[in-house]
């Protein structure tokens, strides 16, 4: 327990220019910026200067000419995953923390990924310790997934990430994976190639939106030195909890895809 008067050294981290922050209103809504000196935020309950913001805590308030209430944070993975710059459409966060424990991620493990999208799910498994080797056709979704990755986990982070333009489908030398994760239209064509560069015991994961994919996936994998195949699919509901007020949120994020996941084993 900390004696009275000590700070621990998160809370003396101040906000500084360059750093990505979120500005949160009354009603929740989250923007996200970039501190830089002499900048300004914009919004339709007034301005705040981002000189103000830099040097102070996280969690600090601000008010706008108009008496707008802001609290500024620092963002989650969550967020920088929802708010990111996109290339194509990213897997969400609901997915993204069962796809880590599918695959059961860990520091020092070499995890096959393709495509690479918008770097969300680079993110996470950069974020979590693993050495990343990710095979994307476009370079300007490669591009993109790099910039994402070094935005939220800084440019250290890129010594543990290599962006490949290279196809999936076709033959790669690359070996000794100990995971794979796939997000791409037609898994079934990467996991005859994985059967020769993932190691035995390694795990597949692939997200898929269709069910047709996923049929067809795991008609391969059946065929194949493949064991504990399984597919689920994750659904996200809030609650309502107001006072005596309590049910479920009228909306909720319910499916976004599916997840197979596999072992490799002796053929």
């Amino acid at each position: 327990m900390r004696k009275p008067g000590t700070a621990r050294n998160s809370d003396l981290r101040r906000l500084a220019a360059g750093e990505q922050v979120l500005l949160i209103d009354n009603r929740q809504r989250r923007y996200m910026i970039e501190l830089a000196d002499g900048g300004e935020f914009h919004s339709h309950s007034g301005v705040i200067a981002h000189d103000v913001i830099i040097g102070s805590p996280e969690g600090s308030e601000y008010r706008t000419g108009s008496n707008a209430r802001f609290v500024v944070l620092r963002p989650t993975i969550n967020d920088h995953v929802l708010k990111m710059p996109r290339g194509a459409q990213v897997i969400y966060p609901k997915d993204l923390g069962p796809m880590l424990i599918l695959a059961d991620i860990s520091p020092g493990q070499r995890v096959f990924e393709s495509g690479v999208g918008s770097g969300a799910l680079s993110t996470v498994l950069l974020r979590a310790g693993a050495l990343v080797t990710g095979y994307e056709i476009r370079e300007d979704f490669a591009a993109t997934a790099v910039s994402n990755v070094e935005m939220f986990l800084g440019s250290e982070i890129l010594t543990a990430y290599e962006v490949k333009l290279r196809d999936a489908y076709e033959e790669h030398e690359d070996t000794g994976f100990d995971r794979a994760v796939l997000d791409l239209p037609e898994p079934w064509q990467v996991v005859p190639h994985l059967e020769g560069s993932l190691r035995r015991g390694g795990i597949l994961v692939a997200y898929n939106p269709s069910i047709i994919q996923v049929q067809t996936l795991r008609k391969r994998l059946a065929s194949g030195p493949w064991a504990l195949i399984e597919t689920v699919e994750v659904l996200n509901r809030t609650w309502h909890v107001e006072g005596n007020s309590v049910r479920p949120d009228h909306r909720m994020v319910a499916h976004t895809g599916f997840l197979t996941h596999a072992r490799l084993i002796e053929s």
